[in-house]
């Protein structure tokens, strides 16, 4: 029984498993979309977005009136109490000043009777309503709010353009590892009708055991790199979509063909300007809002007014207010405050000195941004032309090599050439294809790197 229900639980999971797999056919620019709406780091950065949308919301909400109410009941199980002159004693005390008593008449000592002013109940009910008429921080911040909100929109450009980066990279990593791996197939073909022939040779008396043994050897070798490819292949796949932000259970299937054509369009293209970069676009908002905090802090000398207003109604008597003998008291009364910062241990003036001092640290960092950005730009346009350059190389190399092949193949065919040569001859293609992958993949990362370098990234 326990089995049954074990079986049962591992084949609904597989069920399960199998209903939420998804599959996608995606070209370069279909892959960045979809990074787009999965990567874990941009929902992030959107969140951080409306989190900025709710600040300044905040803000706004300083800017407007704010009305507060409370309400309190007490009940005395003692009465406050104050000591209070008899009637008596008070009245002698005033004849005695106006000389209208007899000669010899003394007043009675004075006597203190304990007195409350309090009902045992008590109930107060009011409202507060204030107004900011002027408050620097306040202002400051409802002049920030765009900046605020610009500054995040460069943020979250920045992670797209991380994101867009990898993704390119790593969708031509495994076309270019594919292409790779059906070379390698078609080498294994060409190493197996050799062993093939060779076989037929011996048996006839025309080729040495040896022949064979060395084609057997070069079989085991492009086999073992097959096999390393392959799971370059898997790895390359599993990449891709941890960088676009899907399942390791989907299926990703690429639409794209990469040819070196399409590698060498819109190369080299020297219009640029600091701007299409978003990390310069952040730091130009982040250079405001520290202008603006630079701001905030030098108007702190100015006075802050605000109006404020009160409704208040308090009710005293000795029972429960619902026994109707309860007084009832209103109290009104509307105001201007005024602060008005007289000596604050000279914190102003610092903080205004760091926040000049931080505005002037954004810009040492924008002029150092724009330096590294400019060997950047160097060094890839520099990789670039040298990766299509060897690229040119490698493409010729392989084309030559196969030719070789070709023709030391026919000799072989003919009767003309030894099995070893066409061994040879096929192991020199090989190098020559791997050579070749090689450096289209490095062109293709060099391409990307400089474009990115340029913000032009598409």
């Amino acid at each position: 029984m326990k089995n049954r229900i074990l079986f049962i639980s591992l084949f609904l999971l597989g069920v399960s498993t199998v209903h939420a797999q998804q599959r996608y056919e995606l070209t370069v620019k279909e892959a960045v979309d979809l990074a787009f709406n999965h990567v874990i780091e941009l929902k992030n950065a959107q969140l951080d977005y409306r989190i900025q949308e709710a600040q300044n919301k905040e803000i706004f909400g300083q800017a407007l009136p704010q009305v507060s109410g409370n309400i309190g009941v007490n009940h005395y199980l003692k009465l406050p109490q104050v000591l209070f002159p008899q009637s008596e004693a008070g009245i002698y005390a005033v004849l005695q000043r106006e000389n209208l008593l007899g000669a010899g008449v003394q007043a009675p000592p004075t006597v203190l009777v304990p007195f409350s002013f309090q009902q045992p109940w008590n109930m107060s009910l009011g409202a507060t309503l204030t107004q900011l008429l002027f408050q620097p921080d306040v202002f400051v911040g409802l002049q920030a709010r765009k900046t605020a909100l610009e500054l995040s929109q460069a943020r979250l450009e920045q992670t797209k353009e991380r994101i867009k980066d990898s993704a390119y990279k790593r969708y031509y990593a495994i076309l270019i590892t594919e292409r790779q791996l059906h070379y390698i197939d078609e080498g294994l073909v060409r190493l197996r009708k050799l062993y093939h022939d060779d076989s037929i040779m011996y048996v006839n008396g025309f080729a040495e055991k040896l022949d064979m043994d060395k084609v057997q050897v070069q079989i085991n070798n492009l086999s073992s790199t097959r096999n390393a490819v392959q799971n370059a292949v898997q790895i390359a796949y599993a990449a891709l979509k941890f960088s676009i932000g899907v399942s390791q259970n989907d299926v990703v299937v690429l639409k794209d063909n990469l040819t070196t054509a399409a590698l060498k369009e819109d190369i080299l293209v020297d219009s640029f300007k600091y701007e299409n970069r978003p990390e310069i676009r952040t730091l130009e908002y982040a250079k405001q809002m520290q202008q603006l905090d630079l701001k905030r802090n030098q108007l702190g000398y100015i006075p802050t007014v605000s109006l404020t207003g009160n409704y208040t109604v308090n009710g005293q008597g000795s029972k429960f207010f619902t026994s109707g003998n309860t007084f009832w008291i209103n109290s009104a009364f509307v105001g201007i405050n005024i602060n008005i910062p007289i000596f604050d241990g000279f914190q102003r003036k610092y903080k205004v000195q760091q926040s000049r001092l931080n505005v002037e640290k954004v810009e040492n960092t924008i002029v150092n941004v724009k330096q590294a950005i400019d060997l950047e730009q160097n060094i890839t346009k520099g990789n670039l032309r040298s990766a299509l350059t060897d690229l040119d190389v490698q493409e010729r190399n392989m084309v030559l090599a196969e030719r070789v092949y070709n023709s030391t193949k026919l000799k072989f065919e003919q009767g003309l050439g030894s099995s070893f040569e066409v061994l040879q001859a096929d192991a020199d293609m090989q190098t020559a294809q791997s050579s070749y992958f090689n450096s289209l993949y490095n062109a293709i990362v060099s391409k990307i790197s400089y474009q990115y370098s340029l913000g032009q990234l598409q």
